[in-house]
């Protein structure tokens, strides 16, 4: 399984970007797909979850201004962010699981997803 993150780039405080994270190759027969993020010297930190069915988990940092969402038919999950702050800069990256789970503690931990792509930039300025 392959995934490609793209999306990021350069955006003010305030502004808006959104993600897109597309999976192929290989059986793509997973359950959730999560989006972490990542800045240089720290660990890697959960973002958001969408499951098969449509549940949706989010970190704290990030709730009532990103939303994941999925299309099924594209293989394909995004991330809307909006309301950007500089402390969400990181290179944001997506992964996917293979087994279904409505855990947050799951969801939540980097360990537990399978497969990663490539992350996108996303800069935040001030």
């Amino acid at each position: 399984v392959q995934l490609q993150a793209s999306g990021g780039g350069l955006v003010q405080t305030g502004g808006s970007l959104r993600l897109s994270c597309l999976a192929s190759g290989g059986t793509l027969n997973y359950s959730v797909m999560g989006w972490f993020r990542q800045c240089p010297g720290k660990e890697r930190e959960f973002v958001a979850a969408i499951t098969g069915s449509g549940g949706t988990y989010y970190a704290d940092s990030v709730k009532g201004r990103f939303t994941i969402s999925g299309d099924n038919t594209k293989n394909t999950a995004y991330l809307q962010m909006n309301s950007l702050k500089p402390e969400d800069t990181a290179v944001y990256s997506c992964a996917v699981r293979r087994w279904p789970s409505n855990s947050m503690n799951v969801l939540s931990t980097a360990q537990n997803y399978n497969y990663w792509g490539k992350g996108t930039q996303v800069t935040v300025s001030s």
